[in-house]
C-alpha cells in the first residue's frame, strides 16, 4: 500500500496563499504516484485532518525551512507520535535544484552582476531552519559568484530592511531580493514595497517543487515498511 502523502502548512492567513497551495497538491496528486491529502489551516485544522487520513502515512511540510514562520511553529507543535503508521520529512531546504532555480528566478527578475543580492527568508525560532537558510545563501552566492546577504521578516535579524540598506551603504546600488518562499501570499506583498531593484516569484509554481516533494516522500516511505 502506497502512503499518502499529507501535505501541511498554515494557509489561515490569505486566500491567494490557499489558493497557491490547493494548486500545488492538485499538482502533486496529478502525477500519480501516491495518493495526496492536505492539512491546511489553523492548528485544530490541521490536527483534524491528520486524524482523518486512514492508512499509512507521510506528512510533508508545504514551506521551505526558515520561510515560513507560522507553518512552522504550527509543524512543531502538533504530536505526530501519536499517529499511527506515519513518519513526517523535513521542509524542502538546501536543494542543490531548487537553489539553482532561485539563481534562474534571481537573472528572470533583472539581476545583473554588479548587484547586490539578500536572500530574504521569514525566520522561525528553530536554529535547524536558520542553518538551512545560510547554506541556501552560501550555495546560492556560489552559483551566482556573487556575495549574498541573509536577511529576515521576523524573529532574526538582519531585517530585510537592514540588509538591503547595507548593501546600498557598501556600493550596490541596485539590489535584488531572491524571495525564500514556496508560495504566494502577504509575505510576497510586504517585500515587494521594498525599496529594491528586483524581487523573484515565489519557488512555486514550478515542476521542480513538484519532483522535490516526491522525492522526499520515496525517501520517507522506506521508514513505514
Amino acid at each position: 500500500m502506497v502512503p499518502t502523502m499529507v501535505l501541511l502548512a498554515d494557509d489561515s492567513r490569505d486566500a491567494q496563499r490557499r489558493e497557491a497551495l490547493c494548486g500545488l497538491a492538485e499538482a502533486v496528486a496529478e502525477r500519480g504516484e501516491a495518493p495526496v491529502a492536505t492539512a491546511f489551516g489553523s492548528p485544530d485544522e490541521v490536527a483534524g485532518a491528520l486524524r482523518s487520513v486512514r492508512g499509512p502515512k507521510v506528512v510533508v511540510p508545504a514551506f521551505v525551512a526558515g520561510g515560513d514562520v507560522a507553518s512552522a511553529r504550527l509543524l512543531s507543535r502538533l504530536d505526530l507520535r501519536s499517529l499511527e503508521d506515519s513518519c513526517r520529512t523535513p521542509p524542502l531546504g538546501a536543494v542543490p535544484s531548487i537553489v539553482a532555480d532561485l539563481a534562474g528566478r534571481l537573472s528572470d527578475a533583472g539581476w545583473s552582476r554588479d548587484d547586490g543580492v539578500v536572500l530574504a527568508a521569514d525566520g522561525t525560532t528553530g536554529t535547524e531552519e536558520r542553518q538551512v537558510v545560510m547554506d541556501v545563501a552560501r550555495m546560492l552566492s556560489r552559483r551566482l559568484g556573487s556575495p549574498v546577504q541573509v536577511g529576515y521578516l521576523r524573529t532574526w535579524a538582519p531585517s530585510v530592511v537592514d540588509a538591503v540598506d547595507r548593501l546600498r551603504r557598501n556600493g550596490r546600488e541596485n539590489v535584488a531580493v531572491a524571495a525564500w518562499r514556496l508560495v504566494d501570499g502577504p509575505d510576497l506583498d510586504l517585500l515587494r514595497r521594498l525599496d529594491a531593484t528586483a524581487i523573484t516569484s515565489p519557488l512555486w509554481p514550478s515542476e521542480l517543487v513538484v519532483d522535490t516533494l516526491l522525492a522526499q516522500h520515496r525517501a520517507a516511505k522506506g521508514r513505514l515498511v
